[in-house]
């Protein structure tokens, strides 16, 4: 490892962690893409197994010996090692969870790339609270699902908060931003999924009536909490799928509806009369 003492907050490459906003790293020149931010042992190893490539690491001392057969392959990454009081004084607050890691941003995957083998994948449109995104992928990655396609206007799976809440499944689950509804509407069909749009609407069926006649291929559109779904979404859509809820309550977490209705349309063979994707 090279391991590189901090005794000043002026050393070249401390920057990155300096100014933690997710905005500013992505704005950083080197690499075109950006860098983001990877918090715990466990969060940088997903990371790593993922083929990301990281700038430097942040730790204390006692880290070292978990930290250094993660970079076998990488030792002329800096390893920045200060004490509690110096790291908090650069990053603004207190690193509990033991390490950083300032990591290029890989580039992003054509559409068609990553559903290609996939039989079921989570469409996220317009989702901005970056808790719901990471949970989310953490539910595609516990249940199953193969991929996620983000609107362009979807909050950053690589924010931060997003991976941390995941637990480093943003690293791990297959995505990428897609075009606007007509066009992966288009790669969609081109590929032979059934749409399903989880929404409140008079025209759905119950999860449970869907769930008895699954899809070969299904793709599960979600929106964001308060505006639902775009009306293009819902166009989109080969059929609106509602979770039945009791009590006076109409719906649930986009989160926590994410790992319902994806338990529910666990791969397995499509059923004989299910239906087939538009075309």
């Amino acid at each position: 490892m090279r391991i590189v003492p901090i005794d000043s907050l002026d050393i070249d490459g401390l920057g990155d962690y300096a100014r933690l906003t997710d905005v500013a790293l992505r704005r950083v020149s080197e690499p075109a893409g950006g860098l983001y931010i990877a918090e715990s042992h466990k969060v940088i190893a997903r990371a790593l197994n993922a083929g990301h490539t990281p700038r430097s690491l942040l730790l204390q001392e006692q880290w070292i010996p978990d930290v250094a057969p993660l970079l076998t392959d990488f030792p002329d990454v800096p390893v920045y090692v200060g004490d509690a009081a110096t790291l908090e004084s650069l990053t603004g607050y207190h690193m509990h969870r033991g390490a950083l890691a300032a990591m290029h941003r890989p580039p992003l995957h054509p559409m068609e790339f990553v559903i290609r083998d996939a039989t079921r994948i989570v469409i996220l449109e317009d989702i901005v609270d970056h808790t719901n995104v990471g949970a989310i992928f953490r539910a595609v990655a516990g249940l199953g699902a193969d991929a996620v396609l983000i609107t362009p206007r979807c909050a950053d799976p690589l924010y931060r908060r997003s991976v941390r809440v995941s637990m480093g499944t943003v690293l791990q689950v297959p995505w990428t931003r897609m075009p606007e509804w007509p066009e992966a509407r288009r790669i969609l069909d081109e590929a032979g999924f059934h749409v399903a749009a989880l929404a409140l609407d008079d025209r759905a069926i119950t999860l449970d009536d869907f769930a008895a006649h699954l899809p070969a291929k299904i793709a599960l559109t979600m929106g964001a909490e308060g505006d639902g779904l775009s009306a293009q979404a819902l166009e989109a859509a080969d059929s609106t799928v509602i979770i039945p809820m009791m009590h006076g309550v109409d719906s649930l977490n986009v989160a926590s509806a994410s790992a319902v209705a994806l338990w529910a349309i666990r791969d397995q063979r499509a059923s004989p009369g299910a239906p087939t994707a538009r075309r």
